[in-house]
């Protein structure tokens, strides 16, 4: 089984991606974050296409913003949109930020943490007790089972970032954060691409500006956790650069996970590897 997470940041924009990657990679589940569609909307300009290449779908939208999918071929049932005792932010509403389903036997979910922002935001609050009520639904459910994935919003250690100094005072590397997604962690899941690679290089997201992508100057934030059977199977874990690659990419690039076997061989931890990365600073 091929698991994959991706933040697309448009899922509209990158159509013209999109479809042609899944019959590249031709992943079993894959997580999508920030569709920015409509249920509705989703469903007119996907479900046909995803249909005739034999995924199952399930879409939890907010039309401008956020918005997550799930996209199977190992079946997909028991779907929940949301978090248990999840909280809000500007108003009565979740916003579309996780969506859960069975997918060949794991528990998966892809979510979409929010920013925070800034430190001293309401929405840096905003982002601790999500990622509470997050820790919360996977501790209650079968851990082992548990497949955690998609866009967390926070680089795990200074490793995962190309300065740690240019983020000092910025969200996504603050110590709550990190005590949160080590929390989550604590609960049976295992960052699977870090521990395949525990000392290389491997980002996920790269700024559109300043030509952070081509001097390979990014983050890695998108991750997929996995509960004890999963990371037991898991055979190569890699992220997709090619992705980034090209006219009209996402900001971030897919992560990829294969369990049981290894369709393309262990290929990671980044593939194809950047040509001339700026300096890795370390601290």
């Amino acid at each position: 089984m091929r698991l994959a997470t991706w933040n697309v940041n448009s899922a509209k924009s990158r159509l013209p991606r999109l479809l042609p990657w899944l019959d590249e990679r031709a992943p079993d589940v894959v997580c999508l974050q920030e569709t920015k569609l409509s249920d509705a909307d989703w469903a007119a300009e996907f479900d046909g296409p995803l249909a005739e290449r034999g995924y199952e779908v399930a879409h939890h939208g907010q039309g401008r913003w956020n918005g997550v999918a799930l996209l199977s071929r190992v079946g997909l049932t028991d779907v929940l949109r949301g978090l248990p005792e999840e909280p809000t932010f500007d108003s009565d509403t979740p916003d579309a930020r996780a969506i859960t389903a069975t997918c060949g036997g794991l528990r998966v979910t892809s979510v979409y943490v929010p920013n925070g922002r800034t430190p001293d935001d309401p929405h840096y609050g905003y982002k601790l007790r999500w990622l509470e009520a997050l820790r919360h639904m996977v501790s209650a459910g079968d851990t082992a089972h548990t497949v955690v994935a998609g866009d967390m919003n926070i680089a795990p250690t200074d490793a995962d970032v190309w300065d740690p100094d240019l983020f000092v005072g910025s969200t996504h590397v603050t110590p709550p954060e990190r005590e949160a997604l080590a929390a989550l962690q604590a609960t049976g899941l295992s960052d699977v691409v870090r521990d395949r690679w525990p000392g290389d290089r491997v980002f996920s997201y790269w700024d559109y500006r300043a030509g952070r992508f081509h001097k390979d100057m990014g983050m890695r934030i998108d991750l997929v956790l996995c509960g004890a059977d999963p990371a037991g199977r898991t055979k190569a874990a890699w992220i997709d650069r090619k992705a980034r690659k090209g006219s009209g990419p996402s900001d971030h690039a897919p992560v990829m996970v294969d369990l049981d076997e290894a369709p393309d061989g262990d290929i990671g931890p980044v593939v194809p590897p950047p040509s001339t990365p700026a300096k890795l600073k370390h601290h």
